[in-house]
């Protein structure tokens, strides 16, 4: 995706990058490590300050650079990136870099940029991406696997979101992914207004 597409999002509008609950890609960094991972289950919590919470399994090596560096970034993928979801999702980048001598974004050709806020890489070609800083709550880490964080700095790809509103209408390709089970996702279908009925 060109950068000329990229636009902040506002802060108190941020929550709805996530409001439709795609899977979302962690990406953390911590002394010149990086990683990447895939994680379905992702939601906002708040608006002012923004807040959101992601679920992160304690063998995850991106979970480790997170917890040390403070700060991960949510990277909302989408259809045009469904094999790369599956692989992050299903690879182990301590592994790799152990093995290989590389991370994930190398190994896969995984091109990033640099965030706003925040040392830890952001996806190119994503629609989406939320710059978050963790908000310590251990028991909440080691109990539940659960993270919370306030959102600093949030973009999106203003082709399939501008105005606080999602529109994928002609661009197929740019619609988010949510996963079933099995490496099988659904795509974002096109967006219906509801109306409040009267009494």
């Amino acid at each position: 995706m060109s950068v000329s597409h990229r636009r902040p999002v506002p802060l108190n509008k941020a929550y709805r990058l996530l409001n439709h609950g795609p899977t979302v890609l962690v990406s953390a960094a911590h002394d010149g490590q990086r990683n990447i991972m895939a994680a379905a289950w992702a939601m906002p919590l708040d608006f002012e300050p923004p807040k959101v919470a992601v679920v992160l399994d304690k063998s995850t090596w991106t979970r480790q650079l997170l917890e040390a560096s403070g700060t991960f970034v949510l990277n909302v993928p989408c259809v045009n990136q469904a094999d790369i979801v599956q692989t992050v999702g299903n690879t182990s980048g301590l592994e790799i870099t152990r093995n290989q001598g590389q991370d994930k974004f190398q190994a896969y050709g995984l091109h990033t940029f640099a965030g706003e806020q925040i040392e830890a890489p952001l996806l190119e070609g994503c629609v989406a991406w939320l710059e978050c800083r963790l908000l310590p709550e251990p028991r909440n880490h080691e109990q539940y696997d659960l993270f919370l964080a306030e959102v600093i700095a949030a973009q999106a790809d203003e082709r399939v979101f501008s105005d606080g509103r999602w529109h994928f209408e002609g661009q197929d390709g740019l619609r988010t992914l949510h996963h079933v089970a099995g490496g099988h996702f659904l795509t974002i279908g096109d967006g219906v207004d509801g109306k409040t009925l009267a009494v």
